[in-house]
């Protein structure tokens, strides 16, 4: 996780009294993914994210997404929530672990 955002105009003019940054999610924090959401993230956040923790958990990292026009560092992307009004922004990175399914998919 690198940051939690406010987009102040937007929140005044459409978001609840007093709304702030995501309160479920706090810069630093650190979570481990492949298939399935790490437990403690938010389930929206997973939604936006999941197909870049797949595609670098598989592979993709080891070189640059989108013919390499968005982020110049390999194996890394800079994603956020569909939050309009909070974004949270995350950096993903691969790792040199291996991807295994680690629960009992449900049919």
């Amino acid at each position: 996780m690198l940051k939690t955002t406010l987009d102040q105009e937007l929140a005044d003019e459409y978001g609840v009294k007093g709304l702030g940054p995501c309160p479920m999610l706090k810069a630093g924090q650190v979570f481990y993914a492949d298939y399935a959401k790490p437990q403690g993230l938010c389930d929206e956040a997973w939604k936006a994210i999941y197909q870049y923790v797949f595609a670098l958990a598989h592979s993709a990292g080891e070189g640059l997404f989108y013919y390499g026009d968005w982020i110049k560092t390999p194996g890394v992307a800079i994603c956020s929530c569909n939050d309009g009004l909070r974004p949270v922004i995350f950096k993903l990175e691969a790792t040199n672990e291996d991807s295994v399914i680690d629960y009992t998919p449900v049919r």
